[in-house]
Parts: C-alpha cells; sequence; structure tokens
C-alpha cells in the first residue's frame, strides 16, 4: 500500500512536469518585429544628417498645452470637453470593450471548471431492447435520477493559439489606448480652433462697428453737402453703398459666430439652446513655435502608436492562423455524485468520476485553413501600410503647419502695414473731400480697400492661431522649450 501512494506520488509529480513543458510549448508564426519606417529627417525641413527610425510612445506626458494661450475661458472649455464630449465617452466605452476582450482571451490560459445539477424522473420505454438492468425486452421502468456533476477541462497550448490570442488582444488594448489619447487630442485641438475662429469674429465685430460708424459720418456728411448744392447724387449713392457694404457683413458675422458657438456647445456635451459665451475681442498673439523641432516629437502622437500597436496584433493573429494547422488537445475531467435517491445522493456510494484527453487535428477543409492564414497576412500587410502612411501624413502635418505659422506671419505683418497705409490714404482723401479738392470717389476708392485689407487681416489673425494648434496637435500636444522651466 505504502509503495502504491508512492508510484502515485512520484507519477502525479511527473504529470505536473510534463504538463507544465506541454502547456509551455513553442508558439507558431512570426515574432513581433517593428517593421522599419519610412526615412525621416532629425529635424523637419532641414538637410538631414541621418535618418531615424520612430518609436512610438504615446504615454509621453502632453500636459495641459491649451493653457500655453494664457486664456481662462478657453482652459474652461477644454476642461468640460475632457469631462462631457460623447465622442471622448464614445472612445472610452471602445477602450472598456478592448479591455474586457483582453480578458476574456486570457481567460483561456485556465482550466475551465464547471458545475450544476439535475433532478429528474424519467420512465424508460417497454419497447426498449434488452438492457444491462436484466429486465427482458417490454418491460420499462420509472426511475428517478439525481446528479451534481463538477466539470474540468483544459486545453494544452502547445503551438502557443491561446497565448497568440491573448498577445493580440492586448496589442488591441494598447492600440484603443492610443486612440483614446488620440481622440482626445483631436477634440482639444478642435475645442481651440473653434474659440479661436469665435473669438476673431468677435474682433472683426468690433472692427465692423467702429468701420460703419466712420462710413456713416461720412454719409451724413456726403448728404449735407448734397443739400447745399456742394455733391451730387452719385456721391451720395457712392458713400450709402460704402455704407451699406460694411453694415452687410454683420448679419453674416453674427450667423459664423452661432455656428461656432454651437460647435464648441456640442464638444464640451452641452445643449446648444443653453449655451453662451459672451463676446470678446482677441487680444492674444499666436504662441511661437520654434521651427527646429526634433522628429522625436512625433513619437507621442498617439495615432502614430495605436498603428504600430494595431501591427502587432495583425502580426499575432497570424500564429493564431498558423496554429490552426496544428492538433489540437484537451485535457477533462469530471467527478460529482449521482443516484437515484436524493437522501443517498451526498455519500461514498454515489461518487462518481472520470478523467481523459482528447485529440483533434483538421485533415480537409477544403482549403479554409490557408485562406484564413492568407487573410492574417495579408492584414498585417495592410497594417504595416497604414503604419508607414501615417508616419508620412504626421511629417506633412507638421510641415505644412511650420510652413504655416512663418508664411502667415509674413502675410500678416504685410497686410497690416497695407492696412495703416490705406487707413492714412483715406483719411486724407475724406479731409481733401471735406475741402472740396477731390470727388468722393477717391474716398469711397480708399474705403473699399481698407474694409477689405480689414476683413484679410482678421482672417490672417485667425488662421495663425488655428495653424498654431494645428502644429501643436501635429506633433502630439505641446513640446518641451530648450532652456526653459516648463513644458508646453
Amino acid at each position: 500500500m505504502r509503495r502504491n501512494k508512492y508510484l502515485n506520488s512520484v507519477l502525479s509529480h511527473a504529470a505536473v512536469v510534463v504538463l507544465t513543458f506541454l502547456s509551455a510549448g513553442c508558439a507558431v508564426g512570426p515574432k513581433y518585429v517593428r517593421p522599419n519606417a519610412i526615412p525621416i529627417a532629425s529635424n523637419y525641413a532641414s538637410v538631414p544628417p541621418g535618418w531615424k527610425i520612430a518609436s512610438p510612445q504615446a504615454n509621453l506626458p502632453k500636459g495641459k498645452w491649451w493653457e500655453i494661450f494664457g486664456d481662462s475661458v478657453l482652459n474652461k472649455l477644454e476642461s468640460d470637453a475632457m469631462d462631457s464630449n460623447q465622442t471622448l465617452q464614445a472612445a472610452l466605452a471602445r477602450f472598456e470593450q478592448a479591455r474586457a476582450q483582453a480578458d476574456v482571451a486570457s481567460s483561456g490560459l485556465f482550466p475551465k471548471i464547471s458545475t450544476g445539477g439535475n433532478a429528474s424522473r424519467q420512465k424508460d420505454s417497454d419497447n426498449r431492447p434488452l438492457s444491462n438492468t436484466g429486465k427482458a425486452a417490454g418491460q420499462g421502468f420509472t426511475y428517478n435520477n439525481f446528479s451534481i456533476p463538477f466539470n474540468l477541462s483544459y486545453e494544452l497550448d502547445l503551438w502557443g493559439k491561446i497565448r497568440r490570442q491573448v498577445e493580440a488582444a492586448n496589442a488591441n488594448l494598447q492600440a484603443n489606448a492610443d486612440y483614446l489619447e488620440w481622440m482626445k487630442l483631436e477634440i482639444a485641438s478642435e475645442v481651440a480652433a473653434d474659440y479661436f475662429t469665435l473669438r476673431a469674429l468677435d474682433a472683426y465685430k468690433v472692427l465692423i462697428d467702429s468701420t460703419a460708424e466712420v462710413y456713416r459720418k461720412a454719409y451724413l456728411l456726403v448728404q449735407n453737402r448734397r443739400a447745399g448744392g456742394l455733391a451730387s447724387d452719385l456721391e451720395v449713392a457712392q458713400a450709402e453703398t460704402i455704407l451699406k457694404t460694411a453694415e452687410a457683413q454683420v448679419p453674416d458675422n453674427e450667423l459664423q459666430r452661432t455656428r461656432f458657438q454651437n460647435a464648441l456647445a456640442v464638444l464640451t456635451g452641452k445643449s446648444p439652446s443653453l449655451f453662451n459665451i459672451p463676446r470678446d475681442a482677441l487680444n492674444l498673439l499666436p504662441p511661437v513655435i520654434p521651427p527646429g523641432l526634433p522628429s522625436e516629437l512625433l513619437e507621442r502622437r498617439p495615432d502614430i502608436a495605436s498603428a504600430e500597436r494595431l501591427m502587432d496584433a495583425a502580426n499575432a493573429n497570424i500564429g493564431v492562423a498558423v496554429s490552426a494547422f496544428y492538433p489540437t488537445i484537451s485535457l477533462g475531467g469530471a467527478a460529482g455524485w449521482q443516484s437515484t435517491d436524493i437522501a443517498a445522493l451526498i455519500n461514498a456510494p454515489s461518487a462518481l468520476w472520470s478523467v481523459g484527453a482528447s485529440f483533434f487535428q483538421p485533415l480537409f477543409e477544403g482549403g479554409k485553413l490557408n485562406a484564413k492564414l492568407r487573410v492574417a497576412k495579408a492584414s498585417y500587410d495592410e497594417s504595416v501600410a497604414n503604419y508607414r502612411q501615417t508616419i508620412l501624413s504626421a511629417f506633412a502635418d507638421v510641415e505644412n503647419n511650420l510652413s504655416a505659422q512663418k508664411l502667415l506671419a509674413q502675410q500678416y505683418e504685410t497686410e497690416i502695414s497695407a492696412l495703416e497705409s490705406v487707413q492714412k490714404q483715406f483719411q486724407i482723401a475724406y479731409n481733401q473731400y471735406r475741402s472740396g479738392l477731390v470727388t468722393y470717389l477717391n474716398v469711397s476708392s480708399a474705403a473699399a480697400t481698407v474694409l477689405s485689407l480689414q476683413t484679410n487681416v482678421n482672417r490672417i489673425q485667425t488662421e495663425r492661431f488655428v495653424a498654431a494648434v494645428a502644429l501643436i496637435k501635429s506633433i502630439g500636444g505641446g513640446w518641451q522649450s530648450t532652456g526653459s522651466n516648463g513644458s508646453h
């Protein structure tokens, strides 16, 4: 008896070792290695001394980059958007789904244990064939059947199918986490861009009102001169046309402002009918973003990181497809009690047990397994192309917005200079007209140019702010200022 116990102990330990070895078998399919990205320069818009392969790190800190603008209203809008934006809530729910799916995949690494209960009363057919009950054919009987089984099953992960599934699910989880960060950046950027556009419309409204007031006084002057016989009807019509042209800008300004205010309401998760931002002129200057930003900043872009993680998931799915060609071996067991008498159910004579193993090997499935493998490989190739395209698009975004920052600043200075000149021209023409030295055509021509240049200056200033926001977004949200005490 002691020898049998010793033998059983040895066999049990040996079985554990064998099962551990088998379950830790190789994982078929290619090991994931991040593919080389397209060559990228160490700095934007410069001749590169060397090349660098992107290494996405979306978890790097970004901070509240919008605070560099120093606008308390914008800060409040951004905070509300991060808390209540419904698109962001949907992305968060998508992330939670991916987290749950990763847990589902991980559960495959563990044995499955289940229990239940059964209570039935049944009558066998009188016409059943002879059975081992000792009763002859044509004699049925009625009996109770009570059972409480415990079942265990475990699939040996010999070829790494389950581990590849876990790898794919975890990579997909990380991709969704990065996507969530990308949505935060998208929404924060949209809030900032819409807010600065709205403030630019406020500033333009002030400009329209002051310009219309000047034109209104000029119109009254021409009317008075016409009453005194010093001006013609044509001059009156010209003055009125200039005034009405300026006043006609007001409804369009109101419409555009309403649209952007409603857009901000939606972005911050509020009802447009209950949302209002008081008018306030834009008295800020766009932040100066250094042109020599290193390409490493792109590593913080969540969309690049998400695309890279999706490659990992697609690569793992190739391993899952390859493992389908190999046999599946599962271990199973059951134990419990069964009796025809419920009073005698839980006792030693009613105990039952069984252990066993199953083997499954596909032999012919009409090419389905090969087709699934081709699908997995093509999906991986697609993810690689998407990853490289995301990097290319990211660099294009940065280059475009760096150029916009530089060129719009130059254009703004030129337009401001031109506006100052034409305003002097208008004032000179107006004074000359009052003195009777020129016709009102000179005044109207200068006034039309003033209004056109004022519109251009306002548009360019708006574009400068929008380009600054777009550049911050394109580099992943802020940057580290060299020699400063903080980061943006």
